[in-house]
């Protein structure tokens, strides 16, 4: 189940890959209602630290690149921690590993408050949140590196796959119901059959197989 923010305050911890970049990003981020800023690092060494001592809600990283060490590094991350990531052009392996690693939003570094306003909330909420670039460069990359999801979106049926798109979107059962004319019931009927056909225990990892298997474009 997607947490909910219910416009509770959303503790920020900063990570910049320069001084400069990272009070760019604070002043940015500033007066942003629900979000707090409640920290700054620069790089990534003690990030696990900072995190866990100013009890952080997301982390808000900014790359110059594609960084493999990155992926070592926020391995050490309680999993309760969303990650928001700012890098431009990374490379559809790196992007998925990034979101095996607890990456929920990845955008260009030149993206506006604004849009890194929203792709906060959206990871915090529970939900994933890639820019137009990155997920064309999932579809065209990824899915050939994941046959085992695409046999099993392969099963789903054209309904389910409806309703995986809006689960992509956020939108909750009410909704999902309302657009396509069918009960609450039915909602959850088709919500658990993806699940169990994408083997997915969340509705944010079977939106994720589904962005992997390039067939959701959010």
């Amino acid at each position: 189940m997607a947490k909910k923010s219910g416009g509770a305050l959303i503790r920020v911890l900063l990570s910049a890959a320069s001084a400069t970049r990272r009070l760019a990003l604070e002043s940015a981020l500033k007066g942003l209602s629900p979000l707090k800023v409640v920290g700054g690092i620069y790089g990534l060494n003690s990030l696990a630290h900072h995190a866990s001592e100013l009890q952080a809600d997301v982390a808000l990283i900014d790359l110059e690149h594609d960084d493999p060490e990155f992926l070592n590094t926020v391995s050490t991350l309680p999993e309760s921690i969303p990650l928001i990531v700012l890098v431009d052009e990374p490379g559809a392996e790196w992007v998925g590993r990034a979101l095996q690693n607890g990456a929920r939003a990845i955008l260009p570094r030149d993206s506006s408050s604004d849009a890194v306003q929203w792709a906060i909330q959206a990871a915090h909420s529970g939900f994933v949140l890639l820019d137009a670039e990155t997920t064309e460069t999932l579809a065209r990359n990824v899915r050939p590196e994941f046959p085992e999801y695409s046999l099993e979106l392969d099963r789903l049926t054209p309904r389910e796959m409806e309703v995986l798109r809006m689960l992509a979107d956020g939108a909750g059962n009410k909704e999902i119901a309302a657009r396509l004319g069918i009960s609450d019931h039915t909602v959850k009927f088709h919500i658990s059959s993806i699940l169990d056909k994408l083997g997915a225990s969340t509705r944010t990892e079977a939106v994720t197989v589904g962005i992997r298997s390039g067939l959701i474009l959010l």
